[in-house]
């Protein structure tokens, strides 16, 4: 491991005289009031001159071939334009490994499975005609466990994937058996991760029209928009110019539409048949059965330590259950394995995942990327072997962890780190070793509900994440002749807040008020190229792009200004919609006149600009190495929880959390995502279950999917560490998936604090809990 680098410097002071930055203040969202008032339209509120709307009939079957599929009755319904099968559309596999055709032809392999669509007047004659579709099926053996689908002779699912395997992982540095030589402390246990699913407000959907002019318009909620044309174009066999994406207000999507999925090139090709717009939305049960979860994971974590607490090695085995198809989901070892290799110096680390075909429901992209499987095990370990080596959980902690300009031995360089500082301010603010100490002593007090406190910390990609072959963003910036700007960024706004960043960092630059921005991010026709929003990338990348672009439109207009007022560029300044004189404040001329001037000169000239941010993140080698990302986020959580050993219940009373975010930029745009991302975090760990049963989703409403609500979310004391990381925009990270990774690890160290007994297996049920803690002679 490289040893620490120099301390880092603090990012330039604000451009603006000293109380007038707007950089850390609590600034509203752009779109706020016309959500909160009802004018925003979403997907299932738009609706084209012409439109047909479609539905789609899903297998009856887990695992079956397709004998025959007879769609007589559903076509002689009334209102029916068009119905589809296999054979009337290309057979071009969809996600990571291309195996998953948008219609299915020639066998079934989950209950997801989409057989035939039908596009018709209305939606309710479309899922009438679904339903008399009338499908035939020789039925096949169904595996619905990982394990099993791994067993020598188990049914194939692919006939080109041998062994049921969809996709391996391995990774290793130094020398496992060695470290574990060199251990005084070895713990090993097996964690079981669940299914859950997005929950997002808006449902997925989609609106495909061909134009006069053959071009194809898509009103779509996807994340990866400018990706999404070029895949569109290889599955329609068209040119990636003639389609374009404009995204309506995404109610949601936590990582829930990076991918292409099934429904979309079905509205396509309805669209196509019918030479009329096709609008396809999903009910909440579709959304329920059909949409992406959570990757489930079963992992082994084998950890070890010396005497004075130093970690000496881990190694970590995981499956993940694959369902049927290959998404995003099974791709989650990318993270997992910086945070079973990264999370505190380890000298030692061995990591390998089998993913594996089942007929269950596939598995997507979902907010914290596999980290909070991961972390959920790490951070369970770290207590474990604390108190084997007889160390505070703090101590044992502060013990291994890095410091700013370090290495990791898998390549990720942490310019900036905040880790320590976490670790600290959690503590402190929490009183968390009195309280620590405090519970552990009651544990055998005789009282019914036991009080525990438990800490967990978290790494996570805080830059973006080299895994395409650019990780940029684009934006172009356009001056009006009043002072007012257009920001035309690639960057997505899916409600996390990116274009008020976005318009805060231009008019931090150009010293204008909120109002003067307008900020213009849904259509591929008129934005710069971005390739999405993911890996909690938008705030760093894009917000990098939109600086960029008006520190040129800064320039030049300063440039402009100096020349009219005979003065020294470095002499002045651009404030509250003026040029002004750096050192008294004097007002040379209004910023909207001298773009007037500019306009209407001899030499007639516009202000307009464009920059491309590209981070100077690297690509990981084949052994999975390599500085992914141009930051790197950290956090510390502790929480405090209620056990009642009578019932199982387990309550959330306070959140105590640390956040290294480099630098806050919208105080009440961050506050929300730790607190939304904390909720989300406590849903996984306590309350939410998609329960899958033989394949079968069982709970596919919210009256029996048990997300948090309003009473159950606990006190929340927040903390900032600002690292003012030199490559981030105004010194700032990505946060937007960190506040949920270590939730469900503080949770389970604190019901041990609590109660003495480890759970493995998430979510903490009452059931589950209740059976622990008998199990275990503690309830």
């Amino acid at each position: 491991m490289r040893g620490p680098d120099p301390e880092p410097v603090a990012g330039p002071a604000p451009r603006t005289i000293e109380g007038a930055s707007l950089i850390g203040q609590r600034i509203s969202k752009l779109d706020a009031p016309d959500k909160a008032s009802g004018r925003a339209r979403y997907i299932h509120d738009l609706n084209l001159p012409g439109q047909l709307h479609a539905k789609i009939r899903r297998s009856d079957r887990l695992h079956a071939r397709i004998v025959s599929i007879d769609t007589s009755r559903a076509a002689a319904l009334p209102g029916v334009h068009v119905i589809l099968t296999a054979q009337d559309i290309p057979q071009r596999g969809l996600g990571v490994n291309k195996d998953n055709p948008a219609l299915k032809g020639e066998k079934v392999r989950s209950l997801r499975d989409e057989i035939a669509a039908v596009a018709a007047e209305t939606p309710e004659i479309a899922a009438a005609a679904a339903r008399l579709i009338e499908v035939q099926y020789e039925d096949l053996p169904a595996i619905t466990d990982a394990a099993a689908a791994r067993a020598p002779g188990a049914p194939l699912l692919h006939d080109n994937k041998p062994g049921n395997l969809a996709l391996t992982f391995d990774y290793e540095h130094g020398d496992v058996a060695l470290g574990e030589r060199e251990s005084d402390f070895v713990v090993e246990d097996t964690f079981r991760l669940h299914y859950v699913t997005h929950c997002c407000m808006g449902v997925s959907g989609m609106i495909a029209e061909f134009q006069p002019n053959g071009r194809l318009l898509l009103y779509s909620n996807t994340q990866v928009p400018f990706l999404h044309k070029r895949e569109f174009a290889e599955i329609l066999e068209m040119d990636p110019g003639d389609i374009r994406i404009i995204q309506p207000p995404i109610g949601g999507g936590f990582g829930s539409k990076l991918d292409i999925y099934p429904f979309e090139p079905i509205c396509v090709f309805l669209a196509r048949a019918a030479r009329r717009p096709v609008k396809l939305v999903y009910t909440r049960e579709e959304e329920f059965i059909a949409s992406p979860t959570r990757q489930p994971v079963i992992l082994t974590l084998r950890s070890g330590c010396r005497k004075d607490g130093t970690l000496t090695f881990r190694t970590c085995t995981t499956l993940h259950d694959n369902g049927a198809y290959t998404s995003w989901g099974a791709t989650t070892p990318f993270v997992m394995m910086q945070t079973i290799s990264s999370l505190y110096r380890l000298p030692h680390c061995r990591y390998h995942t089998d993913a594996v075909y089942t007929n269950n429901p596939y598995a997507g992209s979902f907010r914290g990327y596999g980290n909070l499987q991961a972390t959920f095990a790490v951070e369970q370990h770290m207590d474990r072997l604390a108190e084997a080596a007889g160390m505070d959980p703090l101590s044992f902690r502060l013990k291994n962890a890095q410091d700013p300009g370090e290495t990791s031995l898998a390549g990720l360089h942490f310019r900036t780190c905040g880790l320590k500082d976490c670790l600290r301010t959690a503590a402190e603010r929490s009183e968390f070793p009195v309280r620590h100490r405090r519970a552990a002593a009651a544990r055998n007090d005789g009282s019914r509900v036991k009080r525990g406190v438990g800490m967990a910390s978290m790494l996570h990609v805080g830059g973006g994440a080299k895994i395409y072959p650019s990780d940029g963003c684009g934006t172009i910036l356009k001056l009006d002749d009043f002072g007012r700007v257009t920001v035309m960024t690639g960057a997505s706004e899916i409600g996390q807040g990116s274009e008020t960043v976005i318009a805060q960092l231009v008019c931090e630059e150009l010293g204008l008020p909120m109002s003067a921005v307008t900020v213009v991010n849904n259509d591929t026709d008129i934005t710069p190229w971005d390739v999405g929003v993911h890996a909690s990338r938008t705030t760093f990348i894009a917000g990098n792009a939109a600086i960029g672009a008006a520190r040129l439109a800064r320039e030049k207009i300063l440039r402009a200004a100096a020349r009219l007022a005979k003065s020294d560029v470095d002499s002045l300044d651009l404030h509250a919609g003026n040029i002004i004189r750096k050192n008294d404040g004097e007002i040379v001329m209004p910023f909207a006149k001298l773009l007037r001037a500019l306009h209407f000169s001899e030499q007639a000239d516009l202000v307009m600009t464009s920059f491309y941010y590209e981070p100077p993140s690297k690509h990981q080698d084949k052994t999975f190495k390599g500085d992914v990302s141009a930051a790197y986020a950290w956090a510390t959580q502790v929480i405090e929880v209620e056990v009642d050993t009578d019932t199982g219940m387990v309550r959330l009373l306070k959140v105590t959390a640390a956040h290294d975010v480099g630098r806050v930029l919208n105080r009440l745009g961050i506050e929300g995502q730790i607190e939304g991302g904390i909720v989300m975090g406590q849903g996984y760990a306590v309350t939410e279950d998609l329960v899958i049963e033989n394949g079968v989703c069982r709970n596919p409403a919210f009256r029996d999917y048990k997300l948090v609500t309003a009473p159950e979310i606990p006190e929340m004391d927040i903390s900032f560490i600002e690292t003012m990381d030199g490559e981030g925009p105004q010194g700032a990270k990505g946060v937007g998936e960190a506040p949920a990774i270590c939730v469900a690890a503080a949770v389970a160290n604190a019901i041990y604090n609590a109660t003495g007994v480890r759970i493995c297996a998430l979510p903490y049920t009452p059931e589950r809990v209740y059976r622990a803690l008998h199990a275990a002679g503690a309830g």
